[in-house]
């Protein structure tokens, strides 16, 4: 089995050494490296992979909330920090867990743990493969909203909607605001289900009710067609 490659980040060498501890009494985990600030993360991480980053906000150069939000692609991170005043922002940035120092093992193990149940927080979902015809209608994902794993049947799913840094996935009786882009959640759905109308939408066939040159209707809803997106949606319409 391989073990999962940590990442801790902290300028101080005592709460480094907790971490370090901390992993230590864990067998499937192993430390991948120690940075001791922003900028030896970035650097750090160009050329080795990390399945989780132990992020201190507070550091030199570059703080830890800094750093994500330059980050195209960042590993799950655990936050930790000395201060609560930080937690909010922490989690609009889509972290797994938020660790006040000084860190208990008893409380590190529960951050371990949820990263453990729910992996990547990017998107979750019950497969590790593409979503297949005949497991359709039992398949769902998990996406974070309001700091919570929130789980969405697939088939359910209308269309999907791009909104800058966040994207709202539309359902006939919910819509679930999530902290992501259209590419990272495009990459796992079916192309025989979904396809990529616009830049700004994604949308499921089966929900299809109308559709013209410039548009396509989603029971009452009209969404536009962008015009790199027509050859292939017309094809996924008129089953070629």
């Amino acid at each position: 089995m391989n073990k999962t490659r940590c990442l801790i980040a902290d300028d101080e060498q005592l709460a480094v050494g907790v971490i370090e501890s901390h992993l230590n009494k864990l067998q499937d985990f192993i430390v991948a490296g120690i940075c001791n600030n922003g900028t030896q993360v970035y650097q750090f991480l160009k050329v080795n992979p990390v399945d989780l980053l132990f992020l201190d906000i507070q550091m030199p150069e570059l703080t830890g909330l800094e750093l994500l939000r330059t980050l195209k692609d960042p590993p799950p991170v655990i936050l930790t920090t000395a201060s609560r005043e930080f937690a909010v922002e922490g989690f609009e940035l889509n972290v797994i867990d938020y660790l006040l120092k000084p860190i208990s093992f008893e409380r590190f193990l529960k951050a371990v743990s949820k990263f453990e149940s729910i992996g990547s927080p990017k998107l979750i979902h019950n497969t590790n493969v593409p979503l297949q015809l005949n497991s359709f209608d039992q398949h769902f994902i998990y996406v974070k909203s309001d700091n919570k794993m929130v789980r969405i049947m697939v088939k359910d799913i209308q269309y999907i909607e791009g909104l800058k840094r966040f994207i709202k996935i539309h359902t006939a009786d919910r819509n679930i605001i999530t902290y992501q882009t259209l590419y990272d959640l495009e990459e796992n759905l079916s192309p025989d289900h979904f396809v990529r109308i616009h830049r700004s939408f994604i949308i499921s066939l089966q929900f299809v009710t109308a559709f013209s040159a410039s548009h396509v209707e989603i029971g009452t809803k009209e969404l536009p067609i962008g015009g790199s997106y027509a050859g292939a949606l017309q094809k996924k319409l008129h089953g070629s």
